[in-house]
C-alpha cells in the first residue's frame, strides 16, 4: 500500500457525547399562613390561637370593673397567681392566707365574691364556708372553693354545703374567668345562688304512694 492511500483512508469519527441532563429544579410549596396573635395577647390567648387545650369560641363577660374579690388560700403562689390575674380585670382584690383571718374580712369588707381553699390551717375551707353562709353579712356573697387535694375534692362534691361552685388546681385563666362569668347577673355583679344542703352519705328518700 502507497502512503498515498493510506492518507485517503477515513479516519473514525468520535462518539457524539451524550447529552447531559440538568436538574430540574425542585419549587417549595409556599409555607401556610400563621395567624398572628392580636396586640396585647398573653400565653394564654396564644394557646387559644394555636390550638390550646383552652380554646375559647366566644367573647367572655366580664363582672364590673372595682369588683371586690377576697381569695382565701395558705399557698403564696396561688394568692399571688389569682391576683395578678383579676387585678388585670380592673378587680380589687383582698388576700388571707388562714381560714380565720379570712373569715376577718369577709365580715369586715363583704367582697362581691370569695375564691376558698379548701385545705386551710387551722379552721378549713368547709368550717369556714359554713360560718360564711351562717353569717348575715356574708350569707348571700358567692363562694368558689378551690382544691389540688383528691380527698378534698371528693369530699365537696359529696357535701356541697352552700358553695356556688368548684375549682380544682391546677387552674387556668380562662378557667377562672368562666367561673366568674357563670355567677354574674345582668349587671354584671356575681350573685350567690341558695341551694338546699345535702348531709354527706343522704340519699333521696322515695315518694310516699298515697
Amino acid at each position: 500500500m502507497s502512503l498515498f492511500d493510506l492518507f485517503k483512508r477515513k479516519r473514525p469519527q468520535p462518539a457524539p457525547a451524550a447529552a447531559s441532563i440538568q436538574p430540574v429544579a425542585r419549587v417549595a410549596a409556599p409555607a401556610a399562613p400563621v395567624a398572628a396573635a392580636p396586640a396585647g395577647a398573653g400565653p394564654d390567648d396564644d394557646a387559644v390561637l394555636h390550638g390550646g387545650p383552652e380554646r375559647r369560641e366566644r367573647d367572655r363577660r366580664n363582672a364590673r370593673p372595682g369588683t371586690r374579690i377576697l381569695v382565701i388560700d395558705d399557698s403564696p403562689t396561688i394568692v399571688a397567681l389569682l391576683k395578678r390575674m383579676l387585678q388585670q380585670n380592673h378587680y380589687a382584690v383582698l388576700v388571707a392566707y388562714d381560714g380565720e383571718s379570712g373569715l376577718e374580712i369577709a365580715r369586715r369588707e363583704v367582697p362581691d365574691l370569695i375564691f376558698l381553699d379548701i385545705v386551710l390551717p387551722g379552721i378549713d375551707g368547709f368550717s369556714a364556708l359554713r360560718t360564711l353562709r351562717r353569717d348575715p353579712l356574708t350569707k348571700d356573697v358567692p363562694i368558689i372553693m378551690i382544691s389540688g387535694n383528691a380527698q378534698a375534692t371528693e369530699q365537696f362534691y359529696v357535701q356541697r354545703i352552700g358553695a356556688d361552685d368548684f375549682m380544682k388546681k391546677p387552674f387556668s385563666r380562662p378557667e377562672v374567668f368562666s367561673r366568674i362569668e357563670a355567677l354574674l347577673d345582668e349587671t354584671g355583679t356575681p350573685r350567690h345562688v341558695a341551694r338546699p344542703a345535702q348531709r354527706p352519705g343522704a340519699a333521696a328518700q322515695p315518694a310516699t304512694p298515697a
